[in-house]
């Protein structure tokens, strides 16, 4: 079932209702990204079903997304759309807000209620490689190549990618693959911890198939209790951690004997 189709993104739903795909539908510009793309992004976060466990991001084509279309740094931009310059031109207050704006596209892969699955093909750059770090997991083709390119521009990654990576790679490798902009190829993303699993390109769909079939195994308040344990344990002391583990458990083990709320 098809829930939205415009500006380069598609959602999709399965037929149990468990798991979405949102679809990157611009091959020819390598699923480069644009405001529209991005609020199309929101929209889709907003129309998914209460039912949906697992959401699913992929791209169509020979690239996952090669990062921000190129026009958005040309003097006019794009269509209906304030051009970089017109934005730095901008108060502080409206930039931010712009800003702000863009980065929501990026927020809602993150809801504990979900998990969410980068499937990775091809290159990843940018706002692209932002996106797949927007994921709980990435599954990444063997062809798969991540680079953060902003600082080449004069730019930074503000697309909420930074969180993510050092995160998962730690705080040096990320400075390095930021400042110097460089491609992390497959292999080296799987063995810094970037890529959950690395497969050949042709099996990539079903590999994401098997995992989102993992994924539905478990009851699903247990995996949103054990995904919210696991986000907030970087931002909580040890004793903390302790502390939420003891009430999530207390929450369960009353849900499971019928005694929850």
């Amino acid at each position: 079932m098809t829930l939205l189709d415009k500006d380069g993104v598609r959602l999709t739903l399965d037929d149990s209702a468990h798991v979405a795909t949102v679809t990157l539908t611009n091959p020819a510009k390598r699923n480069a990204q644009s405001p529209a793309l991005w609020r199309s992004l929101v929209e889709a976060g907003r129309l998914l079903p209460g039912s949906v466990r697992v959401a699913v991001l992929r791209g169509e084509g020979k690239s996952f997304s090669a990062g921000l279309d190129r026009q958005a740094f040309t003097p006019e931009g794009f269509d209906g759309e304030p051009s970089f310059l017109d934005l730095a031109r901008g108060t502080d207050a409206d930039l931010d807000a712009v800003i702000a704006e863009y980065q929501e596209a990026f927020t809602w892969w993150r809801r504990n209620d979900l998990i969410t699955v980068a499937a990775v093909q091809g290159h990843a750059v940018g706002a692209g490689f932002q996106l797949a770090l927007a994921c709980d997991l990435r599954v990444c083709a063997d062809d798969a190549q991540f680079a953060m390119r902003e600082t080449s521009l004069g730019l930074v990654p503000d697309l909420t990618g930074t969180h993510p990576l050092v995160g998962l790679v730690g705080y040096a490798r990320a400075l390095e693959i930021c400042a110097t902009g460089r491609f992390v190829h497959a292999d080296e993303a799987e063995r810094i911890g970037l890529a959950n699993l690395v497969v050949p390109a042709a099996d990539l769909a079903a590999a994401v198939q098997d995992l989102a079939a993992a994924l539905l195994a478990a009851p699903r308040d247990a995996v949103v209790e054990t995904k919210a344990l696991l986000r907030g344990a970087l931002d909580r002391s040890y004793e903390e951690q302790r502390v939420a583990e003891r009430a999530a458990q207390a929450r369960r083990l009353r849900d499971l004997a019928g005694l929850g709320e």
